[in-house]
């Protein structure tokens, strides 16, 4: 079990070529007890980007805060607060910020999805 604050959590940067201005924090995983997953905040700061990518875990999505962009197999679906998805396997996909401050979003994978 566990009862926290993201404020708790330390900051994961996103060691890739590919990315930038991207961290994440892993709020709750097999250390909490959430066996096989890992639930993670992810920010995208001004101008950044996850890395685009594919892999053969699905994973779901769900927006936080500010404006961003979804791209899945060469669609761009525009995203916001409140807005949420769902990643098929082997999907080509990258998250953008696509407005002013940060984009941050609960992302949730298996663990071996979890990989910075």
């Amino acid at each position: 079990m566990i009862v926290s604050n993201v404020k708790n959590v330390p900051i994961i940067e996103v060691n890739s070529e590919a990315a930038k201005f991207t961290s994440m924090k892993a709020l709750v995983s097999s250390k909490e007890g959430f066996e096989g997953y890992v639930m993670r905040e992810v920010e995208v700061f001004e101008g950044g980007h996850t890395p685009k990518h594919r892999h053969p875990w699905q994973h779901i999505n769900y927006m936080l805060e500010g404006e961003g962009e979804l791209m899945i197999e060469g669609k761009i679906n525009k995203v916001e607060a409140g807005s949420f998805a769902f990643v098929p396997p082997g999907s080509l996909h990258q998250f953008r910020n696509a407005g002013k401050g940060v984009f941050k979003f609960i992302c949730i994978v298996p663990e071996e999805g979890h990989v910075y």
